[in-house]
């Protein structure tokens, strides 16, 4: 069906045995290249990755490709995947453009609305000109954004797959709203690289805009992690290494100071194994029992592998006794270990919660 799927990278990283899809090296412009494809070849903005993340590879996909019918976008670390959690192939492409038209990530559902979390999280100012940019150049788009705006679902990731001939109308479609934006709000008022990448975030959403004035048939699917981000291992290294002195006021100082940077660093995308969530978990009960007894459980054992094994058993068996499928006996072989009372309690308070931090 002659479709490429161009994995937007930054990074060098082991590509899926499969030749429909190509590395696309984004932000080359700014970075050294890796001698994969780059964004900052032809017609391109590569210079502006700081501010559109992965949509500098879009955009180089618009101008530059012009041979093939169907194309797409995925990451270096996520991928489309099908129901047996495989990722996708050209067949099962095939399969689905015989019924659909362009195919993405499944839709998120957030406890409040778009604006919202955008406004808890980003500069606001970016989204509103967003919105008096459509309708003044797309004002047939402009009733859905603000449905959509303030309703609570989303797409994520800029993963799309779809003819070049649909994806090429998005394309200006996004681009010419996103370049008129930029010329009316200060491209600098963000405070870190994260929060800078405001393009980027808002185009998860203005896909949803798009596919739904254009009654587009969508078929969404799973995303598959592969790998875990060097700064999660980096900062759980980090971390490890300030409970093996059971210095948990470092640990939280060190983790908050990087949560402030960069508070994706708890989402599923970038905690993969939730492991960092363990320690998290881990760091808070050790702090709780050494206030009262001076010292803590990984005393006895600095191993943190060891602790997530410990901490996992308490989650499970937590929600198992939540649901009234276990008494309280399960609770004394982790007595016997040193496991204070307060490690109960926390997992209680954790249960069910998709995201938790130190407070």
């Amino acid at each position: 069906m002659d479709l490429t799927i161009y994995t937007l990278t930054h990074k060098h990283f082991t590509k899926p045995d499969d030749n429909m899809y190509v590395p696309l090296q984004v932000g080359t412009a700014i970075n050294s290249p890796l001698g994969y494809l780059r964004d900052d070849t032809g017609d391109n903005i590569s210079a502006l990755n700081g501010y559109y993340s992965e949509l500098t590879g879009l955009y180089w996909i618009w101008k530059n490709v012009h041979d093939i019918n169907y194309v797409g976008t995925c990451h270096y670390r996520r991928y489309l995947i099908d129901e047996n959690e495989h990722i996708m192939n050209e067949k099962q492409y095939e399969q689905i453009f015989k019924e659909y038209e362009l195919v993405t990530t499944k839709r998120v559902v957030l406890n409040n609305s778009y604006h919202y979390g955008f406004s808890a999280n980003h500069n606001v100012t970016a989204l509103d000109m967003t919105g008096e940019v459509i309708k003044e150049l797309y004002p047939e788009y402009y009733d859905t954004f603000i449905q959509l705006v303030n309703g609570n679902e989303t797409y994520f990731g800029n993963m799309i797959v779809t003819s070049k001939e649909l994806f090429d109308k998005y394309a200006e479609w996004l681009f010419t709203i996103f370049f008129e934006v930029q010329k009316r709000i200060d491209m600098e008022t963000d405070k870190d690289s994260y929060h800078r990448r405001v393009f980027g975030f808002i185009s998860e959403f203005l896909l949803l805009v798009w596919v739904r004035v254009n009654n587009i048939k969508v078929k969404e699917c799973k995303v598959g992690m592969v790998g875990e981000k060097a700064e999660t291992r980096e900062l759980k290294a980090v971390l490890s290494s300030f409970l093996a002195k059971e210095d948990t006021k470092g640990a939280m100082q060190y983790f908050m100071d990087f949560y402030n940077k960069r508070p994706d660093v708890l989402m599923e995308a970038s905690d993969v194994t939730g492991e960092l969530h363990l320690m998290l978990q881990i760091t808070a009960v050790m702090d709780m029992q050494i206030k009262r007894e001076g010292g803590s459980f990984y005393k006895s054992n600095p191993d943190v592998r060891k602790w997530f094994g410990v901490f996992s058993g308490i989650n499970r068996k937590t929600q198992l006794e939540l649901k009234g499928q276990l008494t309280e006996d399960w609770k004394e072989m982790y007595r016997e270990m040193g496991i204070p009372e307060e490690a109960f309690a926390v997992a209680r308070k954790l249960y069910g919660k998709k995201s938790w931090c130190l407070e």
